[in-house]
């Protein structure tokens, strides 16, 4: 990267296929290196930092960070151990916190998904010195950044719009093109553009309402499960996944998953009152650990497959 940056050279780097299957971005280098000076002073960091950079290179947003981190003059790590930064998922904090990793004064970077204003809290609550969030795309770049899911505002020198309810963006830092078939990314004639992510742009802040992403047909209702996810989250405080469950006579199942035992109920009473009867999931599940993808986020295959093997952990 840094080489082709010195060459004025373009790069080509792959989605995860998170939201679909994944395809190669063609983006010039000063897309990214152009933001490093603002990221630099928004994170305090210095020649001296050390980045906490736990899941693959081939994943973007780490990518990005070890590449601005390497730019910088700082040390890129692997591991925690005198880390003053740390790039992590959700996936991957929550888990952080679970295992009582030392995080300690580190300043907290999350992205890949949103964050939970209780899983900001319960970082600060373990003593991480700051935790920042944003928003973004492979396509994209930065688009947002605050502190949580309902603090982000756009990013300096990004315009942000929400336009029936889809986020439209003009940036410096966006990709020029795809290099092979054409993903969800679309232009219009003012410079704007989108990757189809779902929405909106209140008194000055940005609110993700995520892809459409991953729904479940059951008993005739269609139900997209990071708004289910997103209900569950606000209204509990806990970190939980959903996902469905082939069922005989409804098409599917709503299953959820909390890694604390003593959320549970908790979570299936709130789950009367804030979730419509089609929307609530019929079972629920108690699981020690998530399963992560190798870029840190939910692997939802896996975690069916485990839900389907060991039915009898579930509570109706």
């Amino acid at each position: 990267m840094l080489e082709a940056h010195r060459a004025g050279d373009a790069i080509a780097l792959r989605t995860s296929g998170t939201s679909g299957p994944g395809r190669a971005v063609v983006r010039t280098t000063a897309s990214w290196f152009d933001s490093f000076p603002t990221l630099t002073r928004l994170l305090g960091m210095t020649a001296g930092s050390r980045v906490w950079v736990p899941g693959p290179l081939t994943g973007t947003m780490n990518l990005f960070a070890a590449v601005h981190a390497t730019d910088l003059g700082a040390a890129v790590s692997a591991t925690r151990a005198g880390a003053t930064h740390a790039v992590l998922t959700p996936a991957a904090l929550s888990r952080a916190l679970a295992h009582d990793v030392e995080l300690s004064d580190v300043h907290v970077v999350v992205a890949g998904d949103r964050l939970s204003r209780s899983l900001h809290d319960a970082a600060l609550d373990a003593g991480a010195g700051a935790v920042s969030h944003y928003y973004g795309a492979a396509e994209l770049s930065f688009v947002a950044w605050g502190t949580h899911e309902a603090d982000l505002r756009p990013f300096p020198d990004v315009e942000v719009e929400g336009r029936q309810g889809v986020l439209w963006v003009r940036s410096p830092y966006v990709c020029t093109r795809y290099d092979g078939p054409d993903g969800s990314m679309r232009r219009d004639q003012d410079g704007f553009v989108t990757v189809g992510d779902r929405g909106s742009t209140e008194g000055g802040g940005v609110r993700v309402h995520g892809r459409g992403g991953e729904t479940v047909l059951t008993a005739g209702a269609t139900v997209v499960v990071a708004d289910v996810e997103a209900a569950l989250r606000a209204a509990t405080g806990h970190e939980l996944a959903v996902v469905g469950l082939p069922h005989p006579d409804l098409g599917a199942v709503l299953c959820a998953v909390v890694t604390d035992a003593d959320a549970l109920p908790v979570a299936r009473a709130l789950s009367r009152e804030v979730l419509e009867p089609s929307h609530r999931p019929r079972r629920w599940f108690v699981a020690p650990d998530l399963p992560l993808t190798p870029a840190g986020k939910l692997d939802r295959d896996r975690l069916r497959r485990h839900l389907e093997q060991d039915r009898s952990v579930g509570a109706p």
